[in-house]
């Protein structure tokens, strides 16, 4: 069986995961936003944005496999597949899903070995950061912000990991929409109202304003805002859902929830 020898990347998980399996030979063109391995945006040509393609630059390269993200590629599949292109879109929107997409790209390539153990040790960092959470004397209420206008929270795969870490999702009921638009929170009052011990804020593509979100009317009621517990987590490091959710993403959130429940703790001593 031959497998694919040219392939074109729409978005920066594919591009991780080949890296991860020794497989980049395999890699002809990225996309644009491709974010890790950095060594990938020196080595390999750009061929996409993330809704938006170069049609007739990915067709130059001669692909033999095209792997995508999600429907909002669905343009740029179509145009590929009535080009004669073999495409395969991902849909990955939770932690299981992403560990399959890694099984997928494994045995797209032939090296399910690889993938199956990259998995595995995935896996076992999900594991170990549960095992902390239960040591924390408290589960905090997390609000995750995913964009700022209008207020966005997190997407499935940030509610379960803001879990794993030993945290508990202030929106948990949106997160299992898939699209953003249904997870848009039209009264910013809301967030008040459930009051979140932390906010972690991840503007999707731009630098994340802790000031500006403190200054909203109404939020210095927060507990999260009065204790100063509003983080930051770079969107590239958790809102790319690929092996970086665990390797990044998730110890940043476990940091946090860690330095909060210190917190607590030394309140409760000098009270």
């Amino acid at each position: 069986m031959r497998f694919p020898q040219r392939i074109v990347c729409l978005t920066t998980e594919p591009t991780e995961v080949l890296y991860l399996l020794g497989e980049q030979q395999r890699i002809a063109g990225i996309s644009g936003f491709t974010t890790r391995p950095a060594i990938a945006r020196k080595e390999k040509p750009r061929v996409a944005a993330f809704t938006s393609a170069n049609i007739d630059k990915i067709l130059a390269l001669n692909p033999d496999l095209v792997l995508g993200f999600s429907n909002l590629q669905a343009d740029i599949a179509a145009e590929l597949v009535r080009a004669g292109i073999e495409v395969h879109i991902f849909n990955q929107r939770s932690i299981e899903q992403m560990l399959n997409m890694v099984m997928m790209v494994g045995s797209l390539v032939g090296a399910t070995d690889k993938a199956a153990a990259l998995v595995a040790d995935l896996e076992t960092k999900i594991e170990r950061a549960r095992d902390m959470a239960c040591e924390f004397a408290a589960r905090p209420v997390i609000y995750f912000e995913e964009w700022n206008d209008p207020l966005i929270s997190g997407i499935r795969w940030v509610s379960e990991l803001i879990e794993i870490a030993g945290g508990s999702d202030c929106f948990a009921e949106l997160a299992q929409h898939k699209d953003a638009k249904n997870r848009i929170i039209a009264d910013p009052g809301e967030v008040v109202r459930r009051n979140p011990d932390i906010i972690i804020g991840s503007w999707c593509g731009k630098k994340f304003q802790p000031e500006q979100l403190m200054q909203r009317p109404g939020w210095a009621a927060i507990k999260a805002v009065q204790s100063g517990f509003v983080q930051e987590i770079k969107s590239a490091d958790i809102l790319q859902p690929g092996p970086s959710l665990i390797t990044e993403g998730l110890p940043q959130l476990q940091a946090i929830i860690q330095r909060w429940n210190a917190a607590q703790t030394f309140r409760k001593h000098w009270d």
